[in-house]
């Protein structure tokens, strides 16, 4: 209905959009006729894990030796988009939440036993996976966790409790942050993979406290979860000892990725719902479509949100090439998709009036669900102080040029030299006069500059590469 990038091929394959066209297929033949039905019983059955996995799904942007279809990253982003039109927030985030949140670390920082016990079970939908980092008194400061898993011989045991936990109630395996030391903090925490049964049995000590009722993402479990001495072999360490505040920062990264690539696609089906009800609806004999206000914030909404796709994009290729980009970058991304899509569906929900407010619309239920995207996987606020802390790192703002390439450096040095020392000293003049110069174009063109999208027939020197 709008236009989109999902065909860019720049960041999408023929590979990526079969895919795609595959999960969309899925997702509205088996998904989104459930919508209504799952949100009622507060939580959607195992059996759509069962069924990711045997599709493949869920491993598409996972090695092949893992169980995965050894795809890049893209796929894990056309699986959070495509999700993200399931109409319903909570399968949504009980699907990323397993298949990336909870299991993409054990992946990367697994050894071969963990990749056959966890990770293959989980990727084909049998066993399912939770992140789990937040505590009662510890959410956006991870270091201040108190979890608990002290070293007794061949095992950890394991004391406290986590809070805000999607999938707490039925997780076979928790990938949980803990202090393994008494200090803890950043160079005192430890990553494990808590198994909640050992031996087909419940780990003694683990035990759901209570499953957490929601304004939104009415459709997936979340959990407090309480850790009484539980005893677990070490082998279910991730990594290296005291490490695990380097791998939450890590992780948190892929996270924060995809919080924004469900964000824009939620928001793009919030605009797409809302322009055809505009088709429908009439005010005063005319309908919503014909009045001018409405049909600009729809245009103002699709140009911003076009932009953040291809801000998304972006920086998910860098992720790919990267593997660890800046965490600023990630999190202005992570900072502006969540804060645009709820201003979209906002705006969306108000353009429904009284129907909108209405919990049976699925705009109502969008707002509802979006609204977590601003709190979870790190607050906007705490994105802002993010970035904020990297520019002043960085020496007040030093510019990011890792999409130019040197040459495209050097010509910005060069033509950052020369307006300084041959533009700007002579501006007021020009400001007094009322005019510039025409001799000014002929400066500039004896520096090449006016030439560099010419081919050198035209008398210029073209430049390709995207940056200029």
């Amino acid at each position: 209905m709008f236009p989109s990038m999902h065909d860019d091929p720049r960041y999408f394959t023929e590979e990526h959009r079969a895919f795609r066209e595959q999960l969309r297929k899925f997702v509205e033949s088996e998904l989104v006729p459930h919508a209504e039905e799952w949100e009622a019983a507060g939580m959607f059955p195992s059996e759509v894990f069962r069924e990711l996995g045997k599709r493949g799904f869920l491993g598409g942007g996972y090695p092949l030796e893992h169980g995965g279809s050894g795809g890049d990253y893209f796929f894990t982003c056309v699986l959070a988009e495509e999700m993200a039109r399931c109409r319903s927030g909570g399968v949504t985030m009980g699907t990323l939440a397993h298949s990336e949140f909870g299991l993409r670390i054990v992946s990367d920082l697994g050894t071969p036993d963990q990749i056959e016990e966890i990770v293959k079970p989980c990727l084909a939908g049998e066993k399912i996976a939770a992140i789990c980092v937040s505590e009662p008194d510890a959410g956006s400061n991870v270091a201040g966790a108190q979890t608990y898993a002290r070293r007794d011989g061949d095992d950890y045991v394991v004391s406290g409790s986590k809070i805000y936990i999607t999938n707490g109630t039925r997780a076979d395996y928790l990938t949980m942050a803990v202090k393994t030391t008494e200090e803890g903090g950043h160079h005192g925490m430890s990553f494990i993979c808590f198994p909640t049964k050992l031996d087909g049995k419940p780990t003694p000590g683990f035990e759901v406290s209570k499953s957490l009722k929601k304004l939104g993402m009415k459709s997936s479990d979340t959990a407090l979860l309480s850790f009484d001495e539980c005893r677990i072999p070490r082998r279910y360490l991730l990594g290296e000892e005291n490490k695990g505040f380097y791998y939450i920062m890590r992780n948190f990264q892929g996270e924060r990725l995809i919080a924004a690539q469900m964000s824009n696609m939620r928001a793009r089906r919030a605009m797409e719902d809302t322009w055809r009800y505009m088709g429908e609806r009439k005010i005063f004999g005319r309908y919503q479509r014909e009045f001018q206000e409405l049909r600009h914030w729809m245009a103002d909404m699709l140009a911003h949100l076009l932009g953040m796709e291809a801000f998304t994009y972006e920086v998910t290729k860098r992720y790919i090439e990267e593997k660890d980009p800046p965490s600023k970058v990630v999190s202005m991304v992570k900072y502006y998709s969540t804060e645009l899509s709820h201003h979209i569906t906002d705006r969306c929900l108000q353009i429904h009036g009284g129907m909108g407010y209405m919990d049976e619309t699925p705009i109502s239920r969008a707002w509802r669900d979006g609204r977590l995207s601003t709190i979870g996987g790190g607050a906007s606020e705490v994105m802002k102080e993010v970035i904020v802390k990297d520019i002043v790192r960085e020496g007040g703002g030093t510019e990011d040029n890792s999409l130019y390439s040197p040459e495209e450096i050097e010509l910005k040095n060069q033509a950052t030299r020369f307006i300084r020392e041959k533009i700007m000293p002579r501006i007021e003049e020009w400001e007094s006069k009322g005019e510039m110069p025409k001799s000014v174009f002929q400066e500039f063109g004896e520096q090449g500059y006016l030439g560099i999208r010419f081919d050198e027939q035209s008398g210029g020197a073209i430049i390709t590469e995207p940056g200029l």
